[in-house]
């Protein structure tokens, strides 16, 4: 992934941050066709390896698995909070005129080595995982083991596990670093009127005041 110096996300524990919040992953792997793309909800376990371990499923008929030889080489795509960008929301539109749209984004790459898993009691352990961490905002977090046991073995049988252990993480914060101070500030103020970007406007906040000292 290109990145350029002001826009490198090296803070590592708002990488691991950003791969927990944001669990849909594009899991790319080279395959006897060619690159293969899979979205794959992944859950981080922080306490395997210097960067945690990806573990997740896909199903038995997704034919990825199969062409998983031992291990092969992964990069899985985290997308955090995203914005299109206005120039309408630069002071220096109507100072100078020189100013165009842009995209702001926070993204995490994670690679490593990628393994299929078929051991049930593995499968069992991740999904229990998996689910107990999505359903936790829940009123009445729903497990496992709610669901009859015949069928929990049936649809055991129906997937295949995936286990990435993360050898290396890029990370990318794209929050109009490049632009004047003012833009910034105004960028910051036309995200938090904009419904649905206000994490992405806590973002530019928050890069701006590490950069200006605000």
């Amino acid at each position: 992934m290109y990145i350029r110096k002001d826009h490198r996300l090296d803070n590592h524990d708002a990488m691991l941050a950003l791969v927990e919040a944001h669990a849909l992953g594009a899991w790319v792997v080279p395959c006897a066709e060619g690159l293969v793309a899979n979205h794959v909800p992944f859950l981080l376990d922080r306490s395997r390896g210097a960067h945690g371990t990806l573990i997740g499923h896909v199903a038995r008929a997704n034919p990825v698995w199969r062409q998983l030889e031992g291990s092969s080489a992964s990069i899985v795509m985290f997308r955090g909070p995203q914005a299109y960008i206005t120039p309408n929301w630069y002071p220096g539109k109507a100072e100078h005129g020189k100013v165009v749209p842009t995209w702001d984004y926070a993204v995490v790459h994670a690679h490593g080595l990628a393994r299929a898993v078929e051991e049930r009691d593995w499968l069992l352990d991740m999904l229990e995982r998996l689910t107990h961490a999505h359903e936790a905002a829940q009123p009445r977090p729903w497990r496992v083991s709610d669901a009859p046991a015949e069928y929990i073995e049936k649809l055991l049988g129906a997937i295949v596990g995936i286990e990435i252990p993360i050898a290396r993480l890029e990370g990318k914060l794209k929050a109009s670093q490049d632009e004047a101070v003012r833009d910034r500030m105004g960028t910051v103020h036309g995200l938090q009127a904009l419904a649905g970007a206000g994490d992405m406007a806590l973002l530019v906040a928050g890069a701006l005041d590490r950069k200006e000292g605000l």
